[in-house]
């Protein structure tokens, strides 16, 4: 299985915090509506059957929802589906949560979605080639995909790391493993080689002073990427 069993239990000991905005989840409450408009302006969310993979908590996969679309969102972390699925009861969205990895998933249910997703989670499993492979097996001839990861250079270990770990307590100690960024040139690679023709590449950057997120072209911490499977 494509997971590493100590990024499984850091994320299930946060796992009751998910949805408190002020929580170490806080960055990812702060740049969901970035995320979600560029995927939706890309896409058009609006009646399209969507998967997200590595979904946590379902902080992006209900906003997909909210947005029109059908949307799965799929995950290793137990304890977090536990909290996706008891977040529906609050929230009325309807997202259909599954305890299964992407590899699985596409042998399963090959070329079945128009979107795929799979956002901050690439820097956190030990083989993101082939995360990359089943969601490109996953969307549909002539989908798009979406992922976002980090940046692997000087500057982004001191951001993202250092920065957001350490100084500023964006994330908690610990949270990322600087050997596992991956450069946009490799995830280049890895799409192209599951089939992907890369579309787009837009840098995410956080402002420290304003305390605000904005997409532009800086992509030497955080970065997105859409791509397209070919038909």
């Amino acid at each position: 299985m494509n997971a590493d069993e100590v990024e499984l239990q850091k994320f299930a000991a946060l796992a009751h915090r998910w949805w408190d905005p002020n929580s170490e989840f806080k960055p990812l409450h702060d740049i969901n509506p970035l995320r979600l408009d560029w995927i939706d302006r890309q896409a058009g969310l609006a009646g399209k059957k969507v998967l997200d993979v590595g979904c946590g908590g379902g902080i992006l996969a209900e906003a997909m929802a909210e947005r029109g679309a059908e949307v799965m969102g799929i995950d290793l972390a137990e304890k977090a589906l536990k909290v996706a699925r008891l977040h529906l009861l609050e929230s009325g969205r309807r997202v259909a949560y599954r305890l299964i990895s992407a590899e699985a998933l596409a042998e399963e249910m090959p070329a079945a979605f128009d979107v795929v997703t799979c956002m901050e989670m690439l820097e956190h499993v030990p083989d993101p080639a082939s995360t990359v492979h089943a969601c490109a097996r996953l969307v549909k001839p002539g989908g798009a995909v979406f992922f976002s990861t980090i940046n692997r250079n000087p500057k982004s270990y001191l951001f993202a790391i250092i920065g957001a770990e350490y100084v500023l307590g964006l994330l908690p100690r610990g949270t990322h493993d600087y050997a596992k960024f991956l450069k946009p040139s490799e995830l280049s690679r890895f799409c192209r080689e599951a089939g992907l023709t890369v579309m787009e590449i837009i840098g995410m950057s956080y402002n420290p002073f304003t305390r605000v997120y904005s997409l532009g072209s800086d992509t030497d911490v955080n970065y997105l990427l859409q791509a397209r499977r070919e038909a």
